[in-house]
């Protein structure tokens, strides 16, 4: 009988499942990346948005504060945030499709505001959702611009990890 993390994925051997606390955080991430891409298709009000999530989802094994958190955070910082990988893109903001776009920009948001999370597990988390949600390469993508932004942002931390 194979175990499973709640997140359709099987650990990989010589690593432990992911914890509740890692769990809530992973689908709070899933939810606040439709929320963004919501946000960023319709241009409805966030409140309109959080508020039609926690109905249509059950929030139980969520981390609602963080989906919150995020769902607030990347919109008032988005100007900064676009900013921070715009040089990094191979094309136009304007031509990244929305829902890369959303993981990116959910990604630099933890990269400048949520030091207490990997770098890495930053980048990872990106790449997941892109699996899921992107086109079929997308997490190809987010993976290159992700790795190009995390020593801009985290120099420190991406230094002392390559030692």
């Amino acid at each position: 009988m194979s175990q499973n993390d709640g997140t359709g994925q099987k650990p990989q051997p010589g690593k432990k499942a992911p914890s509740g606390k890692t769990l809530a955080r992973r689908q709070a991430r899933t939810l606040a990346m439709q929320a963004l891409y919501s946000w960023h298709m319709a241009g409805q009000s966030l409140n309109e948005i959080e508020a039609q999530f926690r109905v249509d989802n059950d929030f139980a094994a969520v981390d609602g504060a963080y989906f919150h958190e995020i769902l607030h955070g990347v919109p008032r910082q988005k100007t900064e945030i676009d900013g921070a990988f715009e040089s990094l893109l191979d094309r136009p903001l304007e031509e990244i499709d929305p829902v890369e776009l959303s993981i990116l920009r959910l990604s630099t948001y933890e990269l400048k505001n949520r030091i207490d999370i990997p770098y890495r597990v930053v980048i990872n988390e990106g790449i997941e959702l892109a699996k899921v949600f992107g086109a079929t390469d997308g997490h190809k993508f987010v993976n290159g611009v992700l790795d190009k932004l995390a020593p801009r942002l985290r120099a420190d931390e991406v230094r002392a990890n390559k030692r």
